[in-house]
């Protein structure tokens, strides 16, 4: 049976402001397997993002969790002391951020960052640290990684400063990585050899990985399961194939048929109408019905996050077969 490394349960995040409150995470609860890669994807604003800073609890203020636990084997981080989160962020739980520039220091060398980071939680030397600083940069494809070393952040391109995150997440041989868009802002062609090399990573190394993303094609052909987040909620989550190929939730389907290649060439893209809700003053009900072809009455009730045809859905109205998308066409995953 496979080892459950990661439970969230009922997990929420506030923001208290004086415009009032914003239900950021509402709710969220997921699993995360040994060995498993989970997609969670969405518009911007839906709460990805501040899922995994709850999780590693580094929502600053005005931000607090409001509710729910973050089970790390068995351990819950909500309540752990600040001494017990630190020996397991970087070390047992690992971060990607969008922006290398939030994980390195622009006025430090290569070397002092990574040293510093492997002496942090192993008791080893700082010769021992170097070496293993050199490990990581040649895992992620950076050339000469002994002498990139002395280098400083800005004499990287951005896709090597990515490289470099991605080498210090690597530099403890994690449980868990949680990548929120690291390949965001990189051209197609590096974001496609990342995607490549962090999948290998974590296939020889037995990581699992959370991969934070809006880009759906790059989770087709990544991911194990996926989850879809709406205002804050896990509106449907499955197996991958089955959530890109038989969406049930008319949100998930209206992000399949805006995605480019679904619709045949010549043809505009489907745009799904209006947008996003205010977390401030969200509706009452479903969050999604304000732009939802399918709206009733019984949209004023609130739906359950409920098992249906192999994956959980949160709607009443869920998308037959004729109305579906064509289905995002999957790639094909590394070994």
């Amino acid at each position: 049976m496979t080892e459950t490394l990661l439970k969230i349960c009922n997990l929420s995040t506030h923001f208290v402001t004086k415009a009032g409150i914003a239900r950021a995470v509402n709710d969220v609860s997921f699993e995360l397997a040994s060995r498993e890669i989970l997609g969670l994807v969405g518009e911007s604003g839906s709460g990805k993002s501040i899922t995994a800073f709850s999780i590693l609890r580094l929502v600053t203020h005005p931000g607090r969790i409001a509710g729910g636990r973050v089970l790390f084997r068995g351990q819950d981080l909500v309540t752990a002391s600040e001494e017990e989160l630190r020996r397991i962020r970087g070390n047992r739980i690992a971060m990607i951020f969008q922006d290398p520039m939030m994980t390195l220091n622009p006025v430090l060398r290569i070397e002092t960052q990574m040293v510093e980071t492997v002496l942090a939680h192993a008791d080893v030397s700082r010769a021992e640290a170097r070496i293993r600083s050199v490990e990581a940069l040649g895992m992620v494809g950076i050339p000469s990684p002994d002498e990139r070393l002395a280098a400083y952040p800005h004499q990287f391109s951005g896709g090597m400063r990515q490289r470099v995150a991605i080498a210090i997440a690597l530099l403890h041989r994690p449980d868990i990585i949680i990548a929120d868009e690291p390949t965001t802002a990189l051209d197609v062609t590096i974001q496609a050899q990342i995607l490549a090399q962090i999948q290998g990573l974590a296939n020889r190394h037995g990581t699992s990985l959370i991969w934070i993303t809006h880009d759906l094609s790059v989770v087709s052909g990544l991911a194990d399961r996926l989850a879809v987040m709406y205002a804050g909620r896990i509106v449907e989550m499955g197996d991958v194939g089955l959530v890109l190929t038989r969406p049930k939730h008319q949100y998930t389907n209206g992000l399949i048929r805006s995605a480019p290649g679904v619709i045949p060439r010549g043809q505009p893209l489907h745009q799904i109408k209006g947008a996003t809700p205010s977390l401030f003053n969200l509706p009452k009900g479903c969050a999604f019905r304000m732009r939802c072809t399918a709206v009733d009455a019984a949209c004023q009730e609130d739906p359950d996050l409920i098992q249906q045809d192999e994956r959980l859905v949160r709607c009443f109205h869920t998308v037959p077969t004729a109305g579906r998308a064509n289905g995002l066409a999957l790639a094909e995953k590394e070994t």
